[in-house]
């Protein structure tokens, strides 16, 4: 299915599958996905501004610079996706899992995360990491995003003196 600046805007798509294919730059606000599975599909700049996204599995997608500004996520799986510098700005997340997928320089202020889960995400240059908080994260994922974290506490990090101290 390719929808390269398509315009979806207001469609609900209800219990579809799509492999391949690509939805780059195409233009969806306020649409409704339901039940729906994306596998391997490109949607560099996909605009989901104030969508509904309920019971969508999302794998291999390739979500780069796409926009998902104030929309509802609930029972979402990310799974292997890319949302490099992807817009979640506002977004309402519930019961969502991001499972090795490279978040870095996506948006997440004001943000509200509720039973969500990260598993070997990448994290780095976050913008809005605070929205992370009450998340669940393995232990190993937290450390090796200790400077986003840390940053979204307000901890500032400074190299170690010669006696170990900061």
């Amino acid at each position: 299915m390719t929808l390269d600046d398509a315009n979806l805007a207001g469609i609900e798509l209800v219990d579809v599958v799509v492999r391949g294919g690509s939805w780059a730059n195409a233009r969806g606000e306020r649409t409704t996905l339901r039940r729906v599975r994306l596998d391997g599909v490109r949607a560099t700049g996909v605009v989901l501004a104030e969508a509904t996204l309920v019971d969508v599995e999302l794998a291999d997608v390739r979500l780069d610079l796409a926009s998902l500004r104030l929309a509802r996520l609930d029972g979402v799986v990310f799974r292997d996706c890319r949302l490099e510098e992807a817009d979640l700005g506002g977004a309402r997340l519930t019961s969502v899992l991001f499972e090795r997928c490279s978040l870095t320089g996506a948006v997440l202020a004001g943000a509200a995360l509720e039973r969500c889960e990260l598993r070997g995400c990448e994290l780095t240059g976050l913008v809005g990491p605070e929205a992370l908080r009450g998340a669940r994260m393995p232990m190993e994922d937290v450390i090796a995003s200790a400077a986003t974290l840390a940053a979204a506490a307000g901890v500032r990090i400074v190299a170690a003196d010669a006696e170990g101290r900061g």
